[in-house]
């Protein structure tokens, strides 16, 4: 019995263990934060597989338990600093183009409060509707709406091209 739940498991990590991993690496901003994040939220699932199992949406019940994961991560490390050391990437040409603009668009993402940023990396790199946004993060449609919106206009602001995107010394992710 436990090596069929152990390898119904593997099945499910080995299909959708990358989707989930870059969606916690978008949500946390950092690919070292989202393996653990993934890692907590998988941990999370196995122990509880038979319900899992038993949901309609496995991912969808999955990237719940992650995204809960993240704002708990969020809401204990508010009242807390961390030291980060961010060297800006200064290179002659455009010999990274695609690089550099992916990393553009995380720093921005970062900018944004975890919610926002929440609900803008399930909509629009997860491809969730409002409503399956809104069951993920546990609140309403009016709500999801409102921080994509913020959102959105406030990554307009910040992916300018006169915009600095280097964050506040201090300041928490």
């Amino acid at each position: 019995m436990t090596e069929h739940r152990d390898a119904e498991f593997t099945d499910f990590v080995a299909h959708h263990g990358g989707q989930l991993l870059r969606t916690a690496c978008l949500v946390t901003g950092d690919v070292h934060l989202g393996e653990d994040l993934l890692q907590t939220a998988l941990a999370k699932a196995y122990g509880s597989w038979p319900k899992v199992r038993e949901a309609d949406h496995q991912v969808a019940y999955v990237r719940r338990l992650m995204i809960n994961a993240h704002l708990s991560w969020v809401r204990r490390l508010m009242n807390s600093e961390r030291a980060v050391e961010i060297i800006p990437d200064v290179g002659d040409g455009d010999l990274q183009g695609a690089h550099a603009d992916s990393d553009e668009m995380r720093r921005a993402l970062l900018r944004l409060s975890p919610r926002v940023r929440t609900a803008i990396v399930l909509r629009y790199f997860d491809d969730l509707d409002e409503v399956q946004t809104a069951q993920v993060m546990g609140c309403s449609r009016s709500t999801v709406n409102n921080h994509v919106t913020r959102g959105l206009a406030a990554l307009r602001g910040l992916l300018a091209p006169d915009h600095d995107l280097t964050p506040a010394s201090g300041r928490h992710q």
